[in-house]
């Protein structure tokens, strides 16, 4: 089976390889303030999925300046992503947000601004700010949808309605900003048909690009408390690799897939232990690809 991946697509987009810079844009969720809900989704960590970007305080120049070097020994281009992930980014003080994201694309060595948020955190605010960022550089906007079966939202705590997310892949695509899904395979009671009814769903959405992403336990989280409790388990990695077997043969061919995985934060992680070995997962992953 071959897939469009990202790092082609990037290539036939941008004409060379980009590296991306995970930043912090000091952000916080409406799904932990009481706005949305409180405690956030079960399986988000108290770094709110950023457990590998650096210190909100840190001025964004500063932040680009340091990524690069942490990057430096394995990336011999010229050009990045500043990929605002922590927490979501579109939900804040919509002037300082935008002063960091301009910030950041006007500079010459940043290609793309990929900003990470949840769907109902896109109100006309924040789509002139996208529109705005968009005029400089292109604008890449990550959603949290995760599932589409409401029961199982209901229970990691998503705070929002499938129809949320309909309007939200509607209101970007006509910005014309480049939109990527976020979507976790092994959600507690979810059986593969849930898993591959949901990639269906989000390859006739209008995304153009998919991150499918490994339910990982993390210490701290709600989700360490149901599985330490026994009340829900974790994908093995012959399951996991099924079922995103599965979940790929059904998008759209020229959906970008942005992410067959992810790895959890090893001093975090709880469940499950084979994921801290990426380059097997890879292996097997990409194995199962190429005879699919």
């Amino acid at each position: 089976m071959n897939i469009y991946t990202a790092n082609q697509y990037i290539k036939d987009t941008f004409g060379e390889k980009l590296y991306k810079l995970s930043l912090n844009a000091g952000t916080t969720c409406p799904n932990r303030d009481g706005t949305a809900g409180i405690g956030g989704c079960i399986f988000c960590s108290s770094l709110g999925s950023g457990d590998f970007s650096p210190k909100a305080d840190m001025d964004i120049d500063r932040q680009i300046e340091q990524a690069k070097q942490l990057v430096a020994s394995k990336f011999k281009g010229k050009h990045y992503i500043a990929y605002f992930q922590s927490f979501t980014n579109t939900y804040g003080d919509i002037d300082r947000l935008r002063d960091i994201y301009r910030k950041a694309a006007m500079r010459s060595d940043i290609a793309v601004i990929s900003i990470a948020t949840r769907p109902d955190c896109l109100g006309n605010q924040v789509i002139d700010m996208l529109r705005d960022i968009q005029r400089i550089k292109p604008v890449w906007v990550e959603l949290g949808l995760q599932t589409i079966h409401e029961e199982t939202a209901k229970f990691i705590n998503r705070g929002y309605p499938i129809s949320v997310y309909d309007e939200a892949v509607k209101k970007l695509r006509n910005l014309g900003v480049h939109v990527i899904v976020h979507m976790i395979l092994g959600l507690p009671g979810e059986t593969q048909r849930d898993m591959i009814e949901t990639a269906e769903y989000i390859g006739k959405s209008g995304a153009q690009g998919i991150k499918l992403q490994l339910l990982h336990v993390l210490k701290g989280t709600n989700l360490a408390e149901l599985y330490q409790n026994g009340e829900c388990s974790v994908l093995s990695l012959e399951d996991y690799t099924e079922c995103v077997v599965s979940c790929l043969k059904v998008l759209p061919p020229d959906m970008v897939i942005h992410r067959l995985t992810g790895d959890g934060p090893k001093k975090l992680l709880i469940a499950p232990l084979w994921s801290a070995d990426k380059k097997k997962v890879m292996n097997t992953i990409n194995a199962a690809v190429r005879q699919a």
